[in-house]
């Protein structure tokens, strides 16, 4: 799968010289793809008006490097005992590759904006939420599932694409019954936030939770884009994934995503982050 970085924007450094840096490091992966991990720790990092180097492998290649293949994250794997980005690493502290330590770090950092309510029933649902989007086996991780299944069910055994599908398959625990499976657990993920957003409008509040920005915001707005990517202008990105892994052809989960999550997305991207998207 051949991916072009033409809009690539930022300025990136290697893991070696990001290493002997002090101060915020932030290892993307340097790709035009808005991957929901990726934009959820960059849009946390941008609402907090946190700098950071933006870091990547220097021995890898644009769709190698996307998903790790060909021992590319080798060099990260070294420096945070595991190979997917995004990774924060804040001075001599120890690299931090999950959402929610990367959350507590831009909080600790930079207090204000707080994308972490101070209510306790708020903060539980809002934790719950953004696990059920970013979390092991939440709708990112099954969104995976999805994209390799129609490919390796189709793809031939010699096509040189099937050995990205198979990758990634592998990464997540694809099976046939897996993608089942997924499709509709993400169906029910998507009908939680639809049934949140419902209740918000209903009481006048704007956001996810409570009256005010949170994470979850964040979260739900980069993590949008891998069932339906904005368009170019809004988020460039490349078009063997615009037109593939990412959006949607299942009309249960197109069904579940209702048009005032679609609207939220939007809101917070034109309201609170960086437009367009930069890769």
């Amino acid at each position: 799968m051949t991916i072009e970085l033409t809009d690539i924007k930022l300025n990136y450094v290697t893991i070696a010289e990001a290493r002997q840096m002090s101060g915020l490091r932030v290892v993307l992966g340097a790709y035009p793809i808005p991957g929901p991990w990726r934009e959820s720790c960059k849009g946390i990092l941008y609402v907090k008006g946190l700098s950071y180097t933006p870091a990547k492998s220097a021995n890898a290649g644009a769709s190698d490097l996307a998903i790790g293949m060909h021992d590319t994250q080798s060099e990260l794997i070294e420096w945070s005992g595991q190979g997917s980005a995004p990774v924060i690493t804040w001075n001599d502290e120890r690299p931090r590759a999950s959402w929610i330590d990367q959350l507590n770090l831009a909080e600790r950092l930079q207090p204000n904006p707080p994308l972490v309510p101070a209510n306790t029933e708020d903060r539980l649902r809002m934790f719950g939420l953004a696990n059920e989007l970013l979390g092991e086996h939440g709708l990112v991780w099954d969104k995976r599932l999805l994209m390799v299944d129609g490919p390796l069910k189709t793809l031939a055994a010699n096509d040189p694409q099937r050995g990205f599908f198979e990758f990634l398959g592998q990464k997540y625990g694809y099976t046939p019954a897996a993608a089942e499976q997924a499709a509709l657990h993400i169906i029910d993920i998507v009908n939680t936030f639809a049934e949140q957003i419902t209740r918000q409008r209903a009481a006048g509040r704007r956001y996810l939770i409570g009256d005010r920005l949170t994470a979850l915001d964040i979260y739900w707005a980069a993590c949008c884009a891998i069932l339906d990517p904005m368009p170019p202008a809004r988020c460039p990105m490349a078009d063997a994934f615009r037109d593939g892994p990412y959006g949607n052809s299942d009309p249960r989960i197109d069904k579940a995503l209702i048009p005032a999550l679609r609207e939220h997305r939007d809101f917070i991207y034109d309201t609170h982050l960086e437009m367009p998207v930069v890769f």
